[in-house]
């Protein structure tokens, strides 16, 4: 459908100032389609308006609904000259006119968009479909404009910039918009695609809408849901693809921006290219590796690499995850968990509700999974490091001195977070777990788990996989028997598959080990039964 032409009748233009009519054409087609994709009542904003001929275009052929928005941001000389105030005269008779919703905000553009900035954080449905940055021809005004502007603007909206090839100024200098427009493009590049590029550069934006900062009215929850999810990993090689398998199901079920650390506990060269291949091509997500000090305690035993890592974290606040697990919610909603002045959040331990014997009967989490305010734990971390020097080794090592040090100090969240022992032991009757969770939620994480956690060995002995008692038995998928009973398995391998370890199960290298592993198991195994029998025959003997 046909636009309707730029007016004339009734409006009051100054007939030697059109500077937008000729535009018409290139924008036409472009506001057509936007338009028709639109689910919601568009709104527009234009940064230097003069008279309003192209506001009032927006205004007739955009705009053109009573719940829609055109906002025009224009100084009109702060009405301090009388060029000022008959621009503003004009503009409002215009707009008026066609009997549709507009607001003219008469500051420089810098204040204009910052006081729209600070509303539109108040809005849960804020932002614009389409942006004109007409305003200043300083080079570095137009960069600002764009930059502040860009903040406003909506996923799949169009932003038009005026004057690219304005013959007034040579375009090098930094009296002439290019510059301005050109820095803009190149800092967001891949963030954007361009559809036109003339006297007019037209794009449309691809990526979220971010404002990027807060108010003191805001809710503190917005911090988190502007910046990045911060998510850590401890790995070696050994544990390099089940890591690949865990940040990218963190990476496909998260949509905001996300930061991957990971501390290297003895990756190979390959072992880091491939993980780093799970990145998707934009720059939502980045990974950085971080080597750990040589003698620290986590390059002996990874256990504690977790613990060793708090120390090295360039980030305030972190996700730090078990490589063995599968995210299959949006981290986003646990990353803007309110930790209420503790030190981190965890779930409860689901095998161990109540600790185990060698800790202090008490609410025992699990560490697979802790959201960590890590400027705050850095305060107690001399006093938590001398601790675990001191006390006795125990079975759970870095788990039980967590548990031990901070038993108080932690936030404690749903086991929806953290779902251990699916399929297995976290099925099978216990007085602990039946206090802990009386209504059926372990049943429930079946299908409600947002992180599962594949807890157990690799590996698993022939004596568990013998029990009779205990069955299934506790393994990872990846290992030579796999995770039979785990309603997850699956949904595990087919993330494998998105990796760059996609062939793993088909591979030689697994073949190799599956055997092997399972020569040593069943070895094992029958040492342990000969030294079992010889046991009882001595006592035998004895008697």
């Amino acid at each position: 459908m046909a636009m309707a032409p730029q007016p004339q009748v009734g409006y009051d233009f100054t007939s030697t100032q059109d500077w937008f009519s000729f535009n018409i054409s290139i924008w036409e087609p472009f506001l057509v389609q936007l338009r028709s994709s639109l689910d919601h009542p568009p709104r527009a904003l234009e940064i230097g308006s003069w008279e309003g001929r192209s506001a009032i275009y927006l205004l007739q052929n955009f705009c053109n609904i009573p719940t829609s928005e055109l906002v025009c941001i224009d100084h009109f000389d702060l009405h301090r000259t009388p060029d000022g105030r008959e621009r503003y005269k004009k503009i409002q008779h215009n707009l008026s006119i066609p009997g549709l919703p507009f607001r003219i905000i008469d500051e420089f553009s810098t204040v204009g968009l910052y006081r729209l900035l600070e509303e539109e954080i108040q809005s849960p449905t804020g932002g614009f479909d389409f942006v004109y940055i007409d305003g200043s021809h300083e080079a570095d005004d137009t960069l600002l404009d764009a930059e502040l502007a860009w903040r406003l603007t909506r996923q799949g909206a169009l932003v038009v910039f005026d004057d690219y090839e304005w013959n007034v100024e040579p375009p090098e200098s930094i009296h002439h918009p290019k510059r301005g427009i050109d820095a803009f493009l190149l800092l967001h590049d891949k963030e954007y695609e361009v559809l036109h590029r003339g006297y007019q550069v037209i794009i449309r934006k691809t990526r979220e809408m971010r404002i990027g900062f807060m108010t003191t009215t805001g809710d503190s929850r917005e911090i988190y849901e502007d910046a990045p999810v911060n998510v850590a990993f401890s790995t070696d090689s050994g544990y390099a693809m089940p890591t690949a398998v865990a940040l990218t199901s963190a990476i496909l079920a998260t949509e905001q921006r996300m930061s991957f650390y990971i501390f290297d506990c003895g990756l190979t060269a390959d072992d880091r290219e491939r993980l780093k291949s799970a990145l998707p091509s934009s720059d939502r997500v980045t990974m950085t590796f971080i080597e750990l000090p040589e003698g620290s305690k986590g390059r002996q035993d990874g256990t504690w690499a977790k613990i060793d890592a708090l120390s090295h974290l360039p980030v305030e606040r972190v996700l730090f995850l078990d490589s063995d697990i599968l995210v299959r919610h949006d981290l986003g909603e646990l990353w803007r968990v309110d930790l209420q002045g503790r030190m981190f959040a965890a779930a409860r331990d689901i095998g161990l509700p109540m600790g185990h014997a060698a800790v202090p009967r008490r609410p025992y989490f699990n560490a697979g999974v802790l959201l960590i305010d890590v400027t705050r734990i850095r305060s107690r971390l001399a006093s938590f490091l001398e601790f675990i020097e001191t006390r006795a080794p125990t079975t759970y090592k870095d788990q039980d001195a967590l548990n031990e040090f901070f038993h108080d100090e932690y936030l404690e969240i749903n086991i929806e977070w953290n779902a251990t022992g699916l399929g297995t032991y976290g099925t099978m009757k216990d007085n602990d777990r039946a206090a802990a969770w009386p209504n059926g939620e372990l049943a429930a994480l079946h299908q409600s788990a947002k992180i599962v956690h594949f807890t157990g060995p690799v590996h698993p002995s022939m004596s568990r996989i013998l029990d009779e008692y205990n069955q299934p038995w506790t393994s990872k998928p990846w290992g030579f028997v796999g995770a039979p009973g785990h309603p997850f398995a699956k949904d595990w391998c087919k993330v494998l598959r998105k990796t760059a370890w996609r062939g793993w199960f088909e591979s030689e290298e697994y073949k190799d080990e599956v055997a092997k592993a399972e020569s040593k198991v069943m070895e094992q195994g029958l040492q342990v039964f000969r030294d079992r029998i010889a046991a009882a025959r001595d006592e035998l003997q004895k008697k």
